[in-house]
């Protein structure tokens, strides 16, 4: 029956996705989205509840008599929703504040790895601003320096050069940058990235499919680091062998460890992994799905995932997940400038003309009219039996966007085509 209340936190794209998955749901009547943003507000009711708000979302869940709440961003696990409505007694899908640990430190998850036997890059902790600099000077380049805490996605810095190494440790551990935190120095790993998703509970493990982002500004992989400019599915350089490793020594096991530590999962483990010449290795864990990944994953979901988020709140079996035969691929429209500087407010027309799907990430309503209002703004997610069909048609239909402030990569998924060539 279609009777269920589901509240949603968070308002980017990512979460644009979760609703539009959960408005598939034939349980779902009614979802609300805090605080959301406008592609959301077309399709559920947006409440302007800032995603850490605690207090004011515990309030509006019991007024609501909501049925479920379902957390989107890291910055609300790690400030404790989770264990706030469950000491309520109300449903949430998420992790406590302590095994959100396993994203919110670095090097809680390093020693969690190095403890269980899970594949990742040597390292080293460092709180001393000289003892890291003389470690990383006498060791080859390029250098990776983690900031062990959130840093919205920014705390990790690919050094090539010993001037731009000592930068990122200055600005880490003497200007506290993203605060007072200790700083992991990493071996440098090569080979492909990709994330690998699971729905989790306890010593229950469900995988999703594979996908793969883009973190370059611009095309071939050239410019600054984003929060992920496009991703796509259907991985061409990742065997059945590779993911089957991935799944059992990496995923299953992370789980099981975090049970074991008294610290169990309750929600999405994200596995941010590299097939390195040695094996497939950790780069990082997250406690939540990715974004961009969740837009071109959940798509091809064809269960009713208010099922799977109900059995996980509350501690039951997962249902088993059917999956569409088909692979997505999808595009960032970002405003430019981003990373760095950029203009809000920039009319956007077309979109109503669009026939795939358009998740808003940093979009406004005003008057009538859709806005720029992020360095992200939407993300385009067309589905299709090849990567290269569906890559054609995603392109096809961004081409029917006008606004003169955007720009996107034309080269999404190059990885997998130039393989498949």
């Amino acid at each position: 029956m279609k009777n269920k209340k589901v509240l949603v936190v968070g308002g980017g794209g990512r979460c644009h996705a979760i609703v539009d998955a959960l408005l598939r749901s034939p349980q779902v009547a009614e979802v609300f989205c805090a605080p959301g943003n406008a592609g959301i507000g077309a399709v559920a009711t947006n409440v302007p509840i800032k995603d850490t708000d605690v207090p004011a979302l515990l309030a509006f869940a019991k007024e609501q008599a909501v049925d479920l709440t379902v957390v989107g961003p890291e910055a609300a696990l790690a400030a404790g929703i989770v264990d706030a409505f469950r000491a309520e007694g109300l449903p949430i899908f998420g992790h406590t504040r302590a095994a959100t640990q396993i994203e919110s430190s670095k090097g809680f998850a390093k020693e969690l790895m190095e403890k269980y036997g899970i594949p990742t890059a040597g390292y080293r902790t460092f709180t001393d601003y000289e003892a890291a600099r003389a470690y990383v000077a006498a060791r080859p380049f390029p250098a990776v320096l983690k900031y062990d805490g959130l840093a919205a996605g920014k705390g990790v810095v690919v050094a090539q050069t010993p001037e731009e190494a000592d930068t990122a440790l200055r600005e880490m551990l003497l200007e506290s940058k993203f605060g007072e935190a200790s700083v992991i120095v990493e071996d440098f790993l090569t080979g492909p990235e990709f994330s690998f998703m699971c729905f989790v509970c306890g010593n229950q493990v469900a995988p999703m499919p594979l996908s793969q982002d883009h973190k370059r500004a611009f095309d071939g992989d050239k410019g600054p680091n984003t929060g992920g400019m496009g991703a796509y599915t259907g991985l061409p350089f990742i065997t059945k062998e590779d993911e089957d490793f991935a799944f059992h020594e990496i995923l299953c096991k992370a789980a099981a460890a975090m049970c074991s530590e008294g610290l169990p999962l309750s929600g999405v483990l994200y596995g941010g992994l590299m097939k390195t010449p040695q094996g497939i290795k950790v780069i990082e864990f997250n406690a939540r799905f990715g974004d961009p990944e969740t837009e071109v994953v959940l798509p091809l979901m064809e269960s009713d995932i208010y099922a799977i988020f109900e059995a996980v709140a509350g501690g039951r079996e997962i249902p088993r997940i059917i999956w569409k035969n088909f692979v997505t691929l999808g595009v960032v429209l970002a405003s430019k400038g981003y990373p760095g500087g950029y203009a809000k407010g920039i009319e956007i027309e077309g979109t109503d003309t669009v026939k795939a799907k358009l998740f808003h990430m940093g979009t406004a309503l005003k008057e009538g009219k859709l806005l720029t209002a992020g360095g992200r703004v939407m993300m385009l997610v067309a589905e299709g039996p090849t990567i290269a069909l569906a890559r054609e048609k995603a392109y096809a239909e961004i081409a029917k966007i006008r606004c003169d402030n955007l720009f996107w990569r034309n080269d999404i998924a190059h990885c997998a085509l130039n393989k498949a060539n």
